[in-house]
């Protein structure tokens, strides 16, 4: 069957059957939360900051948008203080079932929340939102066409005028021959995250790419158990791309943000105190199993801000 590479995704990821309402995402890639649990003592240490600048509202909102098993929250609530804890009203929005031994504190829903008076975080959430990929061709654009079953392509036809003026603004192709993945979709979710944002402030952390260095040839990637593989929308493996988040931005202040910050993982996580710094090593004379663990920390904060993995992710970060 051929069809859009938006509609093949849609189908093959979220379709009877698709991959993420079969697989869990822990069992095929590694993600920052799934690293290390200092990821969700940053995110904590974010939404005190956030209840702080909001003057401690009861209920406080923390809304994970593609929550995969919950990990992120169920630590978060883990760490949290007693009074912080108790006024947290803790959505996790998510296509799949529910996973056995989340707290009972946390709601878990198909659809965000009407309204969010706190942090929402959308942790890899914008990368697997399906979208359509273009080709650059003697005549302007076309559409690129995928065979399901075997990942093959063929050109389409041309672009909607809506993804045509998008690609001209945020990813426009020089040559023939050069791809863009039009990231329109994406754009609508994340401002569909800020009008119902009443109060507080919307992050979205993903791979990312600006609009003065958008790759030539895309970014469609494939993957199953801890490998990459060729993106084949048959159903068995994930399909991600990188995100526009330059794009996403300008989404989210014609949605009604009125502060934008663009930035990495490893920068963000720094000002929050992760910085990846061993242990002096008199400790392990004087205190083996606290070097020990301090070693293993360093360990997981180097990894999270690690420049070529996953502290390049980019941070968007947006308030209301």
């Amino acid at each position: 069957m051929w069809l859009t590479w938006r509609a093949a995704t849609e189908r093959a990821l979220y379709g009877e059957e698709g991959f993420y309402l079969r697989e869990r995402p822990s069992g095929h890639f590694r993600t920052s939360v799934g690293a290390s649990a200092a990821f969700a003592e940053a995110v904590l240490a974010l939404l005190t900051e956030v209840d702080s600048e909001l003057g401690a509202p009861d209920p406080l909102d923390l809304v994970d948008i593609g929550s995969g098993e919950g990990v992120l929250v169920g630590r978060v609530l883990a760490a949290a203080g007693p009074d912080l804890r108790d006024r947290l009203r803790v959505t996790c929005v998510d296509l799949s079932a529910r996973p056995a031994g989340l707290p009972e504190q946390v709601e878990w829903s198909r659809t965000l929340p009407t309204s969010i008076t706190g942090l929402a975080i959308a942790n890899e959430w914008l990368d697997n939102i399906p979208l359509d990929v273009a080709e650059q061709t003697s005549g302007g654009p076309r559409l690129v066409m995928v065979n399901t079953r075997t990942g093959e392509e063929r050109l389409g036809g041309p672009l909607r005028p809506a993804d045509r003026e998008w690609l001209d603004r945020w990813w426009p192709l020089p040559h023939v021959g050069t791809r863009a993945e039009i990231g329109r979709p994406r754009d609508d979710a994340w401002a569909s995250v800020l009008v119902r944002l009443a109060r507080g402030r919307a992050i979205a952390v993903d791979y990312a790419h600006p609009v003065d260095n958008r790759p030539l040839c895309g970014t469609l990637t494939g993957y199953r158990d801890g490998s990459v593989v060729t993106p084949i929308p048959d159903g068995t493996c994930d399909i991600t791309a990188h995100v526009a988040l330059d794009a996403c931005a300008e989404a989210g202040r014609r949605a009604g943000a009125i502060s934008t910050t663009l930035s990495t993982q490893r920068n963000v996580l720094r000002t929050l105190g992760l910085t990846g710094t061993r242990p002096p090593v008199d400790l392990a004379h004087t205190d083996p199993r606290a070097y020990v663990r301090a070693l293993s920390r360093a360990s997981e904060e180097a990894e999270l801000i690690d420049p070529a993995g996953l502290g390049g992710f980019g941070w968007l970060s947006q308030s209301r």
